[in-house]
């Protein structure tokens, strides 16, 4: 699981440049399926489960949630320090 959070974070990290379209639909559906998988590890910690449950509904790519790029950015930045921070902290 380690590994995926912290992969997950890089990949929310380079959200923040400017990268083509594809890679932000792919990001959707990658980040989406990683955050299901986490919380169904994690599923222990009922607040950690709700949490990776929101994020991975929030970022899917079915019905996308338009917040607007700053807003995108501030989520992203979260996200990756979210993600580190429970890797790092078992």
């Amino acid at each position: 699981m380690k590994i995926l959070k912290i992969l997950l974070a890089v990949l929310s990290i380079l959200c923040l440049f400017d990268m083509p379209y594809g890679y932000y639909q792919l990001y959707r559906f990658v980040a989406m399926g990683i955050f299901f998988t986490i919380a169904f590890k994690e599923k222990s910690s009922e607040n950690w489960m709700i949490f990776w449950i929101l994020s991975g509904l929030l970022v899917q790519p079915f019905f996308k949630i338009p917040l607007g790029r700053e807003i995108w950015n501030g989520v992203d930045v979260f996200w990756a320090i979210v993600l580190v921070y429970s890797a790092l902290k078992k």
